[in-house]
């Protein structure tokens, strides 16, 4: 008897109920050994006055099941409303955002028809942690955190997901040209772990140049690995020059956790008309039969699918003319890949998935670190004080006596005192560098109550501070960035 696997069935908002009905009803075709559970997630959630999007018993089947397949989700508009995405990737550990990106020429028009590659997406640090204040009346933060066990762990299980899935190459894409500590470490972390698959080529690029290079050269690209932000805008531009964002599936994977869906949105103009394409989903819950290794029902679907597309039975959004026999609503479509299931592509390459494909792979960022000396030997002080002329600032700033040197004022990363090139320095909001040594290459250690007393004169004389930031050296190398022009 065969040992079916509960897995949890969001069935979303918009589109999502109508896609989901045909995802399920092919699954359920092809003998996939699934039981789903359904939970309500999304809109219905938010209008019931939880901001989050979903209700403890979600919670409580996501526990069981380890495992959900999420239709698209409507998020309101106006504030206060979390994005769901981000909440269960963040509460259930989907360290790793997997997008398979591949062409389905002629059948799906693209300029590109040998497009065959796969982005993997840190997933849960760097600017999408969501951290930002306002500081002044015109000034906005928004914080990147990038950690080493987070870098550890997202490229480790790109190579381990290369291996597995017999990928050639893995490429890295940063902008550590100036980010040089954040995207520097990521970038460091790829190059230490890229030495233990000696059989797995690597390169790396500046994102910028790399993106411009997947736009017009996706050909030259196998896996992608890269952080939260960046793998968020590859994905979309892979997925679009393939052919269509509308038919790309997305896995997010934990370890001990894991989503699928589709990539789109929940496209409310068509709910309810019986016209989206459920493939994008359908590509979402073949990557969830692979995860839970029934790579025997993930193949007979794909390679169904492949054929459905090849007879040209086609949904409205990739119809025309010219490669269409048959324009299908989302039901029909559903029911040509059933009818289909025990035959295989003749254009395409069949699919095949071997038993140790699964994708399940559990990587914690758990390497040895060296434990470095750390030690205190500044703060930078961030003021709000439009009215206030830069040489007034820095007389006030100065004019502190203890251990602290004013070293140098930035704004926004740029020098503006001393001896500044730029004739109308921007001080809306300043940073004041304060060192142990006005020499880099002379700083010691100081108490963080010199910090302290440093703090309390700079507001005694006026000054208006809206942030600090320690600074700190690390076995003796900067911890911190120079300002353009120190």
């Amino acid at each position: 008897m065969t040992i079916k696997t509960p897995i949890t069935v969001a069935y979303g908002d918009g589109i999502g109920p109508e896609i989901m009905a045909a995802t399920l009803r092919i699954l359920d075709a092809a003998g996939a050994a699934i039981i789903p559970e359904t939970i309500d997630v999304g809109e219905k959630i938010y209008r019931q006055g939880n901001t989050t999007g979903i209700p403890d018993a979600a919670w409580e089947s996501l526990k069981r099941t380890r495992v959900l397949l999420k239709g698209p989700i409507t998020t309101p508009q106006g504030g206060g409303y979390k994005s769901l995405n981000v909440t269960l990737r963040k509460t259930l550990g989907l360290f790793a955002n997997v997008r398979p990106c591949e062409a389905y020429a002629p059948y799906v028009p693209t300029r590109y028809p040998h497009i065959n590659l796969v982005i993997v997406r840190e997933n849960e640090e760097g600017t999408y942690t969501g951290i930002e204040h306002r500081q002044s009346a015109e000034v906005y933060e928004c914080i990147k955190l990038v950690t080493r066990p987070g870098c550890e762990r997202i490229i480790h299980y790109a190579f381990e997901y290369a291996r597995k899935h017999k990928r050639k190459k893995i490429t890295c894409m940063t902008k550590d040209n100036i980010m040089k500590m954040t995207d520097g470490l990521f970038h460091q972390v790829f190059n230490e772990l890229a030495a233990e698959y000696p059989d797995i080529d690597h390169d790396h690029y500046i994102i910028d140049i790399g993106s411009a290079r997947l736009a017009t050269q996706p050909e030259i690209f196998d896996v992608i690995v890269t952080t939260n932000l960046y793998g968020d805008i590859l994905s979309d531009i892979a997925a679009q020059i393939a052919g269509s964002v509308g038919l790309a599936g997305s896995a997010n994977i934990g370890n001990h956790m894991a989503l699928f869906e589709a990539i789109h949105g929940s496209a409310p103009d068509i709910a309810g008309k019986k016209i989206a394409n459920p493939s994008g989903l359908l590509h979402g819950a073949i990557q969830l039969l692979v995860h839970i290794n029934q790579p025997l029902a993930a193949a007979t679907i794909e390679n169904a699918w492949l054929k459905t597309l090849e007879d040209g039975i086609h949904t409205a959004d990739i119809y025309s003319a010219e490669r269409s026999q048959k324009k299908v609503n989302t039901d029909e479509f559903a029911e040509a890949v059933i009818e289909r299931l025990s035959q295989k592509p003749t254009h395409f390459k069949p699919v095949e998935y071997s038993p140790d494909v699964q994708a399940k792979i559990e990587c914690y960022g758990e390497r040895k670190s060296i434990q470095e000396q750390k030690i205190l030997v500044g703060v930078d002080v961030s003021l709000d004080n439009a009215q206030e002329a830069i040489q007034n600032i820095a007389q006030k700033a100065a004019s502190y006596q203890g251990p602290l040197k004013l070293a140098v004022i930035s704004s926004r990363g740029l020098k503006i005192w001393p001896n500044s090139a730029v004739d109308a320095p921007d001080t809306h909001q300043c940073t004041c560098r304060f060192q142990s040594s006005l020499n880099v290459k002379e700083l010691s250690a100081i108490p963080y109550n010199d910090v302290i007393q440093l703090v309390q004169h700079l507001e005694h004389v006026g000054l208006d501070i809206v942030k600090t930031e320690n600074l700190y050296l690390f076995d003796g190398k900067l911890g911190f960035s120079l300002m353009q022009g120190q």
